[in-house]
């Protein structure tokens, strides 16, 4: 006879090691990094990224929302909270700028696809940041 337990216990989130926590620290503030330098390239109007967004034929309000985005993301992967939501964002808008490398641009998508990786990791190791603020804002 088989005797099974069942809990309405809460799961209990484990936290990374300090080793761990660090290499993710790095990881975030080194994307945090990236994404702001293109998202203000994007914002300021660089003549590169005018160009980019003119050959992508979408309109130059496209730039604007794509640099806003990446600066809001690098900014939310430096707070705790919202890591784990910002990275997911950043994730979502790096799935669209590898398509866009490939089907519009016609240029290789390894940048891109490097940065949803990072963000990907990121969102999945902070994951547990991303619950404790649904909970805080379902109270």
């Amino acid at each position: 006879m088989s005797t099974t337990v069942h809990t309405n216990a809460p799961a209990i989130a484990r936290k990374p090691g300090r080793a761990t926590n660090v290499g993710l620290w790095v990881l975030q503030a080194g994307l945090a990094f990236q994404f702001a330098g293109g998202g203000i390239m994007k914002v300021t109007g660089a003549p590169v990224m005018v160009e980019m967004f003119t050959e992508i034929g979408a309109g130059q309000w496209l730039r604007y929302v794509v640099g806003v985005l990446e600066i809001a993301g690098a900014v939310g992967l430096l707070i705790p909270l919202l890591s784990s939501l910002a990275a997911l964002g950043l994730a979502a808008v790096m799935v669209g700028a590898a398509i866009t490398n490939v089907f519009l641009l016609e240029e290789s998508p390894w940048l891109p696809l490097a940065l949803l990786v990072g963000a990907a990791v990121i969102a999945w190791a902070r994951r547990s940041r991303t619950s404790s603020l649904v909970d805080m804002l379902r109270r």
